[in-house]
Order: structure tokens, then C-alpha cells, then sequence
């Protein structure tokens, strides 16, 4: 078994409380997966008010916001206090490949979920070549592949033909 011993933070931890020091709250933990074409956030935030909740998009910056309130008497004296309180905030850039537009977020059992999916041009896609005859250039009539949304001769829309 291993057991995970960090002095500092035991001697931080002992400072706030000796000293009075009004705890931080840590930032809220995130696991951030891709699977197939949409990407997915799960934070945990166990304990907030779902009304606190606020998630928000600006210039490609996604914002989580949330407040976790003590639930105890003002005039209760804590023997130990170890959940923090307080307002927690996450801020991540989203890059051009996702569709903001169509992000959902939903709260189930103390995890907030976001779902980003892939915008249509952001996909991979896969690109036929070609294969031309032996010592020709290409430049007259060798067989040629056109990708699709690209217009061939007479500017009439191709879907992968080979001509």
C-alpha cells in the first residue's frame, strides 16, 4: 500500500487553522476525454447549489462557475474543517474545431458534464489518390481523384469521381 505524505501541505493546512486563515478553495478537479467526434468535460462538484451553477462562453473561453455554501450554524464551532466553501471558477480555451453553439451541460450525482462536438470541417476526412499512367505528367487526362466539395471543369460540384 502506498501512502501519500506531503509536509508542506500537512503544515499548511496546520497554519490556516492555528492562525484563523480563511481556506482557498481549490480549483474544481476535470477529466476531459475525446470520443468519436465530441468531446467530453466531467468536473467534480459535489455539494453545490444547482442554482449557483453557471456556465458560460465568451470568445472561446468556456467559464464554470459554482458556489458551495456551509451548510452548518454561523455560531457552530468546527472540530474540523476540510470541504472547502466558496465560489470555484474554471476557465478553458476552446480551439476553432468545436461547435460552442451546441454545447449541453448537465449535473448528475455532484458531476458537471459538458458535451463539445466537433464542428464539420474540423473532422478528419479521408482523400483518395489518384494514380497516373506511367510518364504521364497528370497534366492531360491522367486518372485523377477530386475531393469533394471542389468543382471540376465547368464548375459543377464533384463528389470523388475519377476522370
Amino acid at each position: 500500500m502506498l501512502l501519500r505524505f506531503d509536509p508542506f501541505r500537512d503544515i499548511d493546512r496546520l497554519a490556516n487553522e492555528i492562525l484563523g486563515a480563511p481556506r482557498v478553495p481549490q480549483p474544481m478537479p476535470m477529466d476531459c476525454y475525446r470520443h468519436g467526434d465530441t468531446f467530453f468535460l466531467h468536473f467534480d462538484l459535489p455539494g453545490i447549489d444547482i442554482d449557483t451553477l453557471e456556465v458560460t462562453e465568451e470568445n472561446n473561453t468556456l467559464t464554470v462557475r459554482a458556489d458551495r455554501r456551509a451548510a452548518v450554524p454561523q455560531d457552530a464551532v468546527y472540530l474540523v474543517a476540510e470541504r472547502p466553501t466558496g465560489a470555484f471558477t474554471r476557465r478553458l480555451v476552446v480551439g476553432d474545431g468545436l461547435n460552442v453553439d451546441a454545447i449541453t451541460a448537465d449535473y448528475h450525482d455532484g458531476v458537471l458534464t459538458l458535451t463539445l462536438p466537433v464542428i464539420e470541417p474540423a473532422k478528419p476526412r479521408r482523400i483518395d489518390v489518384g494514380r497516373s499512367e506511367a510518364g504521364d505528367s497528370g497534366l492531360t487526362g491522367a486518372a485523377q481523384k477530386t475531393i469533394s466539395g471542389q468543382t471540376t471543369e465547368g464548375d459543377q460540384p464533384a463528389e470523388a469521381t475519377t476522370s
